[in-house]
């Protein structure tokens, strides 16, 4: 064994049953004796575990509601060149090469970025920048190497990277800040009518009573992501079920509000003498 900073090296002998089975570079699983015990293939890869892939997602653009805006700059940044890169070779411009979506939890950049491989008829791949932040040296550089063979593997593809301040320091509010990127786009929590545009995407298949008011909703959901909406229309069928009812009524939702606005209150301290 030898050591490198904090970094082990383990030398061990491969026996001759497997010295043709395992090449320079592979992976391969040990005993605790560091013995080798056979090579790993790569669909029980660890490496692969750290990946999402989904070819071709169900996710479409009409699946998601209040950030119209945001949606048509990101067709224009990543949809447009994979569909028509001609039309920049007219125009004389380079299309973007990166794209960054920030803003708040559940606003929708991932299904975001699902809708864009949808349309493109492209492989999602989805990977947590934690995931590149490795205790190993080199573990990190090798897991960007397969996320883009994968890419290669499965292209046309889309790359999405959660949580990519993981990956590097938050930087300051200047024009350099996000020029690892050509694009940056915001995406912010929905304001009333998009929070109504989105309780009725959620709604779509739900048998609904006259009474439900989607624009009281959204009045009454203020501050509250997508996502959070999807939860409380979800929650509110639930309540419809329980009583055995098929439709889902105004009175539902309220209650669905008031137990989700419960759960985000913490709760009291108590003392014990």
């Amino acid at each position: 064994m030898r050591q490198h900073g904090n970094n082990q090296e383990v030398l061990t002998e491969i026996s001759p049953t497997l010295e043709e089975e395992v090449d320079n570079g592979d992976r391969v699983a040990v005993n605790d004796s560091f013995s080798v015990q056979r090579a790993l293939s790569s669909e029980t890869d660890a490496r692969a575990q750290a990946m999402q892939v989904e070819a071709r997602p169900e996710v479409t653009y009409g699946d998601i509601g209040g950030i119209d805006d945001q949606i048509r700059d990101v067709r224009e940044a990543v949809e447009l060149p994979l569909l028509d890169p001609e039309r920049f070779d007219t125009v004389g411009i380079e299309p973007p090469t990166g794209v960054l979506l920030h803003g708040p939890p559940g606003t929708g950049k991932t299904m975001l970025a699902k809708a864009v491989a949808n349309g493109t008829d492209a492989t999602f791949i989805k990977m947590a920048g934690s995931e590149l932040v490795r205790k190993f040296i080199g573990e990190g550089a090798r897991l960007v190497r397969d996320l883009f063979e994968l890419a290669n593997e499965h292209e046309p593809a889309v790359i999405f990277i959660d949580e990519l301040d993981a990956v590097a320091a938050k930087r300051t509010d200047s024009k350099t800040s996000g020029d690892r990127f050509d694009r940056l786009i915001e995406v912010p929590e929905p304001d009333a009518e998009g929070r109504e545009q989105i309780f009725q995407i959620h709604t779509r298949g739900t048998t609904l009573a006259e009474d439900v008011d989607f624009a009281e909703l959204a009045a009454t959901t203020e501050g509250r992501s997508g996502a959070e909406i999807e939860s409380l229309a979800t929650e509110a069928g639930m309540f419809a079920i329980r009583d055995e009812r098929t439709e889902v009524r105004m009175d539902d939702f309220e209650a669905a509000l008031e137990k989700i606005t419960d759960e985000d209150t913490p709760a009291e301290p108590v003392a014990f003498r």
